[in-house]
């Protein structure tokens, strides 16, 4: 069973109707206790940063998700969900996030003439780690953001996307795997990702 946690940052029945494509039970949840004893933990989201990690808070939902993350439990982080797992966002201000991996979440800063959101297909360049796709393989997913992560560890980048230069679009480490894009609104290549990370579940 893969529990998806609801604290009120949107998307999830799409997430969830991802993983019953799939014949996995997926249950919607923002109790801690639950998500504390969960086998594998979903952290979807959209929205601004300093909202949903006050959220997370606000429920009690920070020290289930650090602890899952420690143990090395199968966790995948979407958009939001990626993002909230660096140390700090920096959108309205400096907000600290869960400090699971180390670096910041910033504002795109591009070319002239170059639309911010990063909205719609783009491609994603799959590094070369055995938990990830297949290596160097490009595959095109759907993204909705402003902001992107930059990990200051650069073994935890899965994947890169070129956008007015390149930024990290995927970061994987033990059985944690997250990503800028939407796998959920990603059509083949979402569902194919998904799958992938259930296996390592």
């Amino acid at each position: 069973m893969v529990t998806i946690i609801d604290y009120g940052s949107g998307n999830l029945r799409s997430v969830q109707k991802a993983f019953e494509r799939l014949g996995v039970l997926a249950v919607i949840t923002s109790d801690p206790n639950q998500v504390a004893e969960a086998k594998c933990v979903v952290l979807p989201g959209v929205g601004a940063f300093c909202d949903a990690i006050g959220e997370l808070h606000r429920r009690q939902l920070v020290d289930p998700i650090i602890r899952h993350v420690h143990a090395d439990r199968p966790f995948l982080g979407i958009c939001m969900g990626l993002q909230l797992l660096f140390e700090f966002g920096l959108e309205g201000g400096r907000h600290a996030g869960l400090g699971l991996l180390e670096g910041d979440v910033a504002r795109f800063d591009l070319p002239h003439g170059m639309k911010i959101p990063h909205m719609g297909w783009n491609q994603v360049v799959w590094r070369n780690r055995l938990d990830c796709p297949t290596p160097g393989e490009a595959e095109h997913f759907y993204f909705v953001h402003s902001y992107c992560v930059q990990p200051r560890d650069e073994s935890v980048v899965a994947a890169y996307t070129d956008y007015g230069g390149e930024f990290c679009s995927a970061v994987s480490r033990g059985r944690l795997l997250a990503t800028q894009f939407h796998p959920e609104k990603s059509q083949a290549a979402g569902i194919h990702l998904i799958e992938k990370f259930l296996k390592t579940a």
